[in-house]
């Protein structure tokens, strides 16, 4: 596949490779890994020779993610809080409905209708978005429903603390993991690959195939493997 990406193609080339192995003596810059702001320019050459799209899902694996810490049973309803030209989460489980909600709302916005009528119903609801969104949306809640919302923030890699839960995101690549029980965060590691380069941590997200997000650079970090669950965490 990455023979077919025109900028994995171009970067090979001028490292004197054919193929994504570091070749002796050739190891590229930061290891081959890429910085975020040189994919957002060329998101156009991400996309394989025999075609796809060139648009980012920053909604992406937020199902997997939330699924982790959050029983999403059918019927319940999650709404991310975001800008109103990013689309609703498309990964969500089978039943389980969302929305994206743009602050402060009108009350005939219908992200908000939905939102609250859900809260009334008594479904499970939960909110995810950073900390100030989180804290607008209770402070524009009755308090009666805002008692009954989950409100889940959200941390890049630059932001990692302890709790008590959390989604790891980044606004390119999407939802890479989340904060377990355990206390530690564990990356969504069926869907992302991860590996440490001089620069930082490095991931690609496995589960798409255009735009091919591939050993792109996400912040600092190092990578673990838990005692608990022995699977993949990252650590700041």
């Amino acid at each position: 596949m990455f023979r077919s990406v025109p900028l994995y193609r171009e970067r090979w080339a001028l490292s004197g490779r054919t193929d994504p192995v570091v070749v002796p003596g050739r190891p590229g810059i930061h290891s081959g890994a890429i910085k975020k702001e040189d994919v957002l320019r060329r998101l156009v050459d991400l996309v394989p020779l025999a075609g796809g799209t060139e648009s980012v899902d920053p909604q992406r694996g937020l199902g997997a993610a939330l699924s982790v810490r959050f029983p999403l049973r059918r019927g319940a309803f999650v709404t991310v809080l975001d800008k109103t030209d990013v689309l609703p989460p498309s990964d969500l489980p089978r039943g389980v409905t969302g929305c994206v909600l743009d602050l402060p709302s009108g009350p005939a916005e219908s992200a908000w209708l939905a939102l609250t009528a859900a809260l009334r119903r008594g479904v499970p609801v939960i909110a995810v978005g950073v900390d100030k969104r989180l804290a607008e949306l209770a402070a524009e809640l009755p308090e009666e429903l805002a008692v009954r919302l989950d409100a889940v923030p959200v941390r890049t890699m630059r932001e990692l603390d302890a709790g008590p839960y959390g989604l790891l995101h980044d606004p390119l690549l999407g939802y890479l993991g989340s904060l377990r029980q355990c206390g530690r965060w564990h990356l969504d590691w069926r869907r992302v690959y991860a590996r440490e380069t001089d620069a930082g941590i490095a991931m690609t997200v496995l589960s798409q195939r255009s735009p091919a997000l591939v050993d792109i650079l996400v912040g600092p970090g190092s990578l673990d493997r838990c005692p608990r669950h022995g699977t993949p965490v990252v650590l700041p």
